[in-house]
Order: structure tokens, then sequence, then C-alpha cells
């Protein structure tokens, strides 16, 4: 764990050396704030919940996130970085570990900046707190998603704007996965476990559930079981280009 916080902790550092944070923190704001106020019609609606708010997070991140993951490991690759990281004394999976946790806790931080919506609703209404605070670590939950889907496709290749496209197409299928004229294109002739299964997939169906408030094991489960999958999926591909 300790080598898998060096990484952690220098990759952290590497957001924020750069203007791409800051920019990719304001413009999740500002976007965040047109969505909910403008077409969520957050004050319209006289509702002291955030439902208008969290409402637009999946859609938000679809594009946001893997501008993130894009650059993980597709620009290791391309300035040839990666085979130094490897030389160093880390496994495999400690450095997988420690740069999606950086990712992850970067995304966290921006997420952590909309808390002014939480005082806004406090302030207007008498909100229930515990779904909104609910709706956080859904909306956490399926960020880490996103990124590790996008971290596993940017060791594919070392062109960042592939990455980009594989990444928000992954994303999008598993985002509509649970859609009724998804599942409709299976009903026809695919056996009932299969259409259940690919129901399950859904991002929407989770997050969902616990932006009511609903906090079950399965959504939990559902979103942890993802990020390792993919980890682990990143970590064998990262395996196999070292062995190239």
């Amino acid at each position: 764990m300790r080598k898998t916080f060096v990484v952690f902790k220098r990759e952290l550092a590497g957001y924020f050396a750069t203007p791409v944070a800051y920019v990719f923190i304001v413009v999740f704001l500002v976007l965040m704030g047109l969505l909910t106020f403008w077409m969520g019609r957050f004050y319209e609606t006289r509702q002291a919940d955030l439902q208008a708010f969290f409402q637009w997070h999946p859609w938000l991140y679809l594009f946001l996130v893997p501008a993130i993951s894009m650059r993980l490991w597709a620009e290791e690759r391309k300035s040839g970085t990666i085979e130094l990281l490897m030389t160093l004394p880390l496994t495999v999976g400690q450095v997988v570990a420690g740069k999606f946790l950086a990712a992850w806790c970067f995304t966290g931080v921006a997420l952590c900046l909309t808390a002014p919506m939480w005082i806004t609703v406090n302030y207007l209404g008498d909100p229930d707190n515990g779904v909104i605070l609910a709706g956080y670590l859904g909306s956490f939950l399926m960020a880490g998603g996103y990124l590790a889907i996008g971290a596993c496709v940017s060791a594919m290749t070392k062109n960042q704007v592939i990455a980009f496209v594989i990444s928000v197409v992954l994303c999008f299928v598993f985002l509509l996965a649970g859609y009724p004229w998804v599942l409709a294109l299976f009903r026809g002739w695919a056996p009932q476990a299969l259409v259940e299964a690919i129901a399950s997939l859904s991002f929407l169906t989770h997050f969902n559930t616990i932006t009511r408030g609903v906090i079950e094991a399965r959504d939990l489960v559902f979103f942890v079981s993802l990020i390792a999958c993919f980890l682990f999926a990143n970590a064998v591909l990262l395996d196999t280009k070292k062995a190239d």
C-alpha cells in the first residue's frame, strides 16, 4: 500500500501542476450549474431535493470522465515514460491502482466543490440530507466506474483521442443497458437470463436507485465489481504490452 500511495501522490500532484485540472473543474461546475438551473429547472420545481442536480451526472460524466482517463496510459505510452515507470520497484497492480485512485480522487474533489448546491437546498427548504448524501455516494461510485473503463481503454492505445472516443462509446453502452428499447432488441431471441444480465449492467438503474436514498448491497457490489474487473483488465493489458 505504501508504494501505491507514492504513485497516488505523484499522479494527483501532476493533475494540479498543469492548468488542465483547473479547466476541467471550472467546466464541470459551470456545466453542472447550467444543467441544474436551466435544464433541470431547479427553482421552478419548488422541491427541497437535489434530483434536478443528480439526474445530469451520468450524462456529464459520459464526456468529462473519459477526458481525464484518456491520458492515464496513452500519454505514458506515447512519450515512452511507461518503460521507465515499469523499471521502478513497483508491481503493475500498484501502478494501476495508484493512477486510478489519483484520478478518482481528483474527480471527487470536483464533485465536492458542488457542495454549495447542498447548502442552497438546505437554506431554501428542509431536504432529506440522507438521500442527498446517498446521491453523492452514487455519483462518486459511478465516476469510478467510468474511470476504470477509461483507464482500461487508455492502456490499449497511444492515441488519446482514440482512447477518449472508445471510452465514451463503452460508457454509453453501460449507461443505456437497462433501457426498455435496448432490452427489446434481445427479448425476441435471447434467453430471459441473458436479458436480465444485460439489464443489470446499466449504470442508470443502479445510480437512480442510490439517488432515491436506497443503498442496496447489489448496487454497491455492481460498481465495486465493475471497477475491480476493469482495473484487472488494465493490469493484464499492461503486462501484455510489456511482454511485447
